[in-house]
């Protein structure tokens, strides 16, 4: 449509003397800063303790830390110097969509998968990583048996802010052979096909990489499989063909294992980490020890009734024992996917230290495993965890000094995560990570879920609530 000159200069004439009205815009104001107060601030990595620290944090990061650092005019300061503060703490093996019972699974997950659905198990994966983070775990790596891709969904959904947790280490679907770790009637495997998506099936070279494609595709971290869940299993070269397609995604490759022979293969095919350690032994440690093998040995204790017995406990202690002995890269991790009644997901997990006292472990060396060793085997160390200037303000404080007594650590009273109070005082506080949309969207995001590709080499209590 065609305009008269005429308009057009009467339209110029009045633009530009009300622009030229137009107030400049603001500088933006700087981001609040929090100064934290503590007691005693421990360094896991060195096992040592510095006094009278504080901690400066804005925009979510450490931005200042010492015991001279100068508090702003202005900023929030809360009181930690009866408390002693320390990096959140890692499980290295949990099942955050999984939530097995007596009532009415028998403990049974095969019927929990069954009865309960992708979406029901998703809003429980919220709950437990709620529940992980009141407890102090900051990082949950969570392997698989979630669903349909329900635990990345539940980093998507934290990561953008529309709920607190853990930063959460997710695998996608678990990568096994026919059947998975089911034994499924032929109605069901074939009529029904009952195993996905509980597992994704892949038993030839092509099946293995387009699995590992497609929980890569997905946002999966971590890349998990069963070594040998079936009498067949994966052969040493099939392990290396799922370590150098996930190398392609930058990621690496955690293997379920049962049986002494599938370890022994793992092990030569250089997996980043073996999940489980009943069928570990004094020579498997060597190697691992020799190759830098992670163990996520998953040492239930005898204290959790019904989910292991004595005979069973005693091995599981001997064995951690002789992995410590043996120099083995040790992670703390639960395989926690049950429901215990009258302790929540976190407790759950906190009583897996039963089981490392157990075994002669020092305070200061499991410490290590719970926060230093796991942030490594998470492969996020240099990103998230180790309470440094320019890191994500995230630990954690407690009464007591975990390096004197861990067990000062089932009694944390605060959690501060990306620089949000989570907990204080024991008191869960969830008002400020509530949101009515999406919040970081480029940290939550589908293209933000895929790592950068990198070189093929190896590398408590739940409290009240408000």
């Amino acid at each position: 449509m065609s305009r008269s000159p005429r308009l057009l200069l009467a339209a110029c004439c009045i633009a530009g003397p009300l622009a030229a009205q137009v107030p400049a815009t603001p500088a933006a104001a700087a981001a609040p800063i929090t100064a934290i107060r503590v007691g005693r601030l421990i360094d896991p990595e060195s096992g040592t303790a510095a006094s009278n620290q504080v901690l400066l944090v804005q925009n979510g990061l450490f931005t200042a830390i010492g015991a001279n650092v100068t508090i702003p005019a202005g900023a929030r300061v809360i009181d930690l110097s009866r408390m002693t503060a320390l990096p959140g703490l890692v499980d290295s093996h949990n099942h955050l969509a999984l939530t097995y019972k007596e009532d009415p699974e028998r403990n049974e997950y095969y019927i929990t998968y069954i009865h309960e659905s992708s979406e029901l198990r998703a809003i429980e994966a919220a709950s437990n990583g709620m529940q992980m983070l009141a407890g102090g775990f900051t990082v949950v790596r969570d392997l698989g048996n979630n669903a349909n891709y329900a635990d990345i969904a539940l980093r998507q959904a934290i990561d953008q802010g529309w709920l607190p947790g853990p930063t959460v280490i997710p695998s996608g679907l678990i990568i096994g052979g026919l059947g998975g770790q089911f034994s499924p009637t032929p109605q069901m495997e074939i009529d029904h096909k009952i195993t996905y998506p509980e597992y994704l099936e892949a038993d030839t070279r092509d099946e293995i990489i387009k699995g590992v494609r497609r929980n890569a595709l997905f946002g999966a971290r971590v890349i998990k499989i069963c070594v040998d869940c079936k009498r067949w299993g994966y052969t040493t070269d099939e392990i290396k063909l799922f370590i150098d397609e996930a190398a392609k995604a930058g990621l690496k490759v955690a293997g379920h294992v049962q049986t002494a022979a599938g370890a022994q293969r793992a092990i030569d095919a250089g997996i980043w980490s073996i999940e489980h350690a009943v069928a570990l032994n004094d020579t498997l440690h060597k190697q691992m020890a020799a190759k830098g093998i992670w163990r996520a040995g998953t040492e239930t204790p005898v204290t959790l009734v019904g989910h292991t017995t004595a005979a069973a406990y005693e091995r599981t202690v001997a064995g951690l024992k002789n992995a410590f002995a043996n120099h083995v890269p040790l992670t703390f991790s639960t395989d926690a996917d049950y429901y215990v009644p009258g302790k929540t997901r976190g407790e759950v997990a906190i009583e897996f230290l039963t089981t490392w006292k157990a075994a002669g472990i020092p305070a200061n060396e499991i410490l290590r495993a719970m926060t230093i060793n796991g942030y490594k085997v998470a492969t996020i160390e240099n990103e998230r965890g180790p309470i440094r200037v320019g890191m994500p303000a995230d630990f954690i404080a407690v009464p007591g000094n975990p390096l004197d007594s861990i067990d000062a650590l089932r009694d944390v009273q605060f959690v501060m995560k990306d620089g949000t109070v989570f907990k204080k005082d024991g008191v869960i506080l969830v008002g400020e990570f509530l949101h009515g949309g999406p919040q970081n969207r480029g940290r939550g995001g589908r293209d933000a879920a895929t790592p950068a590709a990198a070189p093929a080499g190896r590398g408590g209590r739940g409290g009240g609530v408000q």
